[in-house]
């Protein structure tokens, strides 16, 4: 194993003013995460996780942060890479490694040997529970330390694409331990990436560019739940909002909301910014780059760089260069421009500016990550090796503890009515 990649610490010039940054921004998300906060006491009292080790790929910022300090409260030693090479924050990362009960290896802009050998200094911690997200950890658990998997008692997959990766495996009968979906339960799906990924995109792209989508083209690439969010915020912002889609019930909907829906090579034609959210690759190619506009914007929402083909765009182009932070422009034979933002990779959180997901939409997720972590400690083996949905009371769970610190009081069904929607035997 690659325990010789440092932690870290050891890549940074000044770690004590790093530390003191990344604490800054840790602790202002946590002002505003009212469901980690009551975590943090349940687990601080209850050491759920005492004598765990929890092995993390995640987006190392301070959001994600705050989750990693909740399970090392809750007793666990916790170590942590990036699960993409541009959206760690250092200092964020440097903060947690200053935590006795925690190992970061995240460092932003790593190259690609650089970002497995982190996985792999992860996986030498010999993790009990896996935190995933975009099941690089899983693949590479299953892949290269097989050995390890009779001592872990489960994972929890964070997002869409990991999700689809974990299934297919479990599809094929080679996933060997129980992973939670966390991605597709309601806590998580109706607002990380409804909101979430609608916010934190489209604030990104404008602030990165300067530009304003009042009167524009946004095309959307993808309806689901990240792109139906991406359509909704843009539509708010005055943008003229093109779908496109592969799924007819989706395309369906996508018209029914009112959005223009139109394929691909259509779009290009006459779109002005040009989002990607599919978690498929190819959904912007060669063809598509030779319709567009001199200075479309194109940036991709989904998980990998795959969405946007830039090898294409690289084979079309005559000159590229960084035409603004954040932003590198290919210059076309005939002088047209097409702005990629972030390097294709996923615009919220690989931009030089990037924040990713609003604070209080993570603090739903993350608290989701938290209590399913403790049901895989302490019920673990009611649960056989694959691909497992969220028990609901623990989503409810997490609602709950949400609407309560917002003051929000909701009904609740009587017995009678629990006894109506619970029985077959009431007719007309």
């Amino acid at each position: 194993m690659s325990e010789h990649y440092a932690p870290v610490s050891e890549h940074l010039d000044d770690v004590e003013a790093a530390r003191t940054e990344g604490r800054r921004k840790m602790d202002w998300a946590l002002q505003h995460m009212p469901i980690l906060q009551e975590l943090r006491e349940q687990f601080e009292s209850e050491q759920p996780l005492a004598g765990e080790v929890v092995g993390m790929a995640m987006h190392v910022e301070a959001k994600t942060a705050n989750l990693v300090e909740l399970l090392a409260l809750g007793g666990a030693e916790v170590a942590i890479t990036g699960c993409n090479p541009l959206s760690t924050h250092d200092d964020v990362s440097a903060a947690l490694d200053a935590n006795d009960d925690i190992t970061s290896y995240a460092v932003r802009g790593v190259d690609e040997e650089g970002y497995y050998a982190a996985i792999d200094a992860v996986i030498a911690h010999e993790p009990t529970v896996t935190v995933d997200d975009g099941m690089d950890m899983v693949f590479t658990i299953h892949e290269e330390y097989p050995e390890l998997i009779e001592t872990i008692v489960g994972g929890a997959e964070e997002t869409t694409t990991g999700v689809h990766r974990l299934r297919a495996m479990d599809e094929d009968g080679e996933l060997n331990y129980p992973v939670f979906a966390v991605n597709d339960t309601p806590m998580k799906r109706l607002f990380d990436n409804v909101h979430g990924t609608g916010e934190s995109s489209l604030a990104t792209i404008a602030m990165t560019t300067n530009l304003s989508y009042a009167g524009k083209n946004v095309v959307v690439g993808g309806y689901g739940y990240c792109g139906k969010g991406v359509a909704k915020k843009a539509s708010g912002q005055n943008a003229n909002v093109i779908v496109t889609e592969v799924d007819p019930r989706r395309a369906l909907e996508a018209h029914m909301e009112g959005y223009d829906v139109m394929p691909m090579e259509e779009a290009a034609k006459v779109g002005d910014v040009f989002i990607t959210t599919t978690g498929n690759r190819d959904v912007i190619t060669r063809e598509d780059f030779e319709n567009m506009k001199d200075g479309v914007l194109l940036a991709n929402a989904g998980h990998f760089d795959i969405e946007i083909d830039l090898d294409a765009l690289s084979d079309l182009a005559v000159d590229e260069y960084e035409a603004r932070d954040g932003v590198d422009a290919y210059e076309l034979e005939d002088g047209r421009r097409l702005n990629v933002l972030a390097e294709g990779r996923l615009v919220n959180l690989a931009s030089p500016i990037a924040l990713g997901h609003p604070v209080e939409v993570m603090d739903q997720s993350f608290g989701v990550q938290a209590v399913v972590v403790r049901e895989l400690v302490e019920n673990g083996d009611d649960y056989d090796a694959g691909v497992h949905d969220v028990p609901d009371e623990l989503d409810r769970e997490v609602a709950e503890i949400k609407l309560d610190a917002e003051g929000i009081e909701f009904d609740s069904m009587t017995d009678e009515q629990r006894e109506y929607m619970g029985s077959w035997a009431h007719g007309t």
